[in-house]
C-alpha cells in the first residue's frame, strides 16, 4: 500500500525551543546555519537582536525574525503510522542498550508508539503524535478491541480455550471475556478489549502452558494485513477517519 501522509493541524502546548532549533524546525536553515546566523547578529526576537547561543523562545509568544524577515513554522501535521514490529525491539522511544521501535522508522517529526508489545512479541504497533488520540486509545477504560495470533508450546483443548475466553485471574483481578478462536491444535487467535502487562503470556501460563509466538494483527478498526515484518506505512485516510470517529462516539 502506497504511504500516505494526512494532513491535520494540532495544538500544542507551547514550549521553550532554543532558537537555532526553532530556525531549524522553521525550515530556514540547519541548526549549525542557524548558530552562525545567531553570533552574526542577524536574528531578531521580539525586535531585539540575540547573540547568545544558548537563548530560549517560546513559540506560541515569541516573534522571531532572520534579517527582517518573519519565521513562523508551518502547522504541524499529526502524523498515525502502522509498524509491523519485529521480535527483538523494545516498544519504547528509547531504552539503553536496546533496539527500540523508532530504530525501524526514519522521520524528523517526534512520534511515540501506543500501548505496547512486549520485546518478543510481534505485529501491529501504531505510533503517532496526536496526544489525545495516544491518550484514549492507551486508557484502559477505552474498549477497542486487540486482536492476536497465538502460537502455543503443546496441543491446547477446548476447556483450556474456554478457560482463556472467560477469563481468570492476572495481577489481582480476572481478566474480562474475551473472544477465542481455534487456528489448529497449537494456534489460536483471541480479542481482547484490554491491556494488562504480558497478559496473554500471563494467561496461557495459567492453563498450564507457555507462548512460542505472538503476533498482534489488528488494533480497533486498523489490520496488520500483509505488511512486510519491520516495514512501516501511513494510515490511509480512510482508517483514520474511522479510527478517529470512533474516538468520539
Amino acid at each position: 500500500m502506497t504511504n500516505q501522509r494526512i494532513n491535520q493541524s494540532t495544538n500544542q502546548p507551547s514550549q521553550k525551543l532554543r532558537l537555532q532549533k526553532w530556525l531549524a524546525e522553521a525550515g530556514v536553515c540547519s541548526r549549525r546555519q542557524g548558530e552562525a546566523y545567531i553570533q552574526a547578529g542577524r536574528v531578531r526576537v521580539n525586535g531585539r537582536i540575540v547573540t547568545e547561543l544558548g537563548s530560549k523562545i517560546d513559540p506560541a509568544k515569541d516573534q522571531v525574525s532572520v534579517d527582517g524577515q518573519p519565521v513562523r513554522r508551518p502547522a504541524q501535521e499529526h502524523i498515525y503510522i502502522v509498524l509491523h514490529k519485529p521480535k527483538g525491539y523494545v516498544t519504547s522511544c528509547r531504552h539503553a542498550g536496546h533496539k527500540v521501535v523508532l530504530d525501524l522508522i526514519e522521520l524528523p517529526e517526534r512520534i511515540y508508539p501506543i500501548g505496547r508489545l512486549d520485546q518478543e512479541s510481534t505485529g501491529l504497533l501504531l505510533l503517532t503524535n496526536d496526544g489525545p488520540l495516544h491518550h484514549r486509545l492507551s486508557h484502559p477504560s477505552f474498549d477497542h478491541e486487540k486482536e492476536y495470533e497465538v502460537a502455543v508450546e503443546n496441543p491446547i483443548s477446548d476447556q483450556e480455550l474456554k478457560q482463556l475466553a472467560e477469563g481468570m485471574p492476572v495481577l489481582g483481578s480476572k481478566t474480562r471475556p474475551a473472544q477465542v478462536s481455534r487456528l489448529s491444535g497449537r494456534r489460536f487467535r483471541i480479542i481482547l478489549q484490554e491491556g494488562r502487562n504480558r497478559q496473554i503470556r500471563r494467561m496461557v501460563r495459567q492453563v498450564g502452558n507457555r507462548v512460542k509466538r505472538l503476533k498482534r494483527i489488528r488494533m480497533a478498526n486498523i489490520r496488520l494485513g500483509d505488511l512486510p515484518e519491520g516495514a512501516w506505512r501511513y494510515l490511509t485516510a480512510a482508517e483514520k477517519k474511522k479510527l478517529l470517529k470512533g474516538l468520539e462516539e
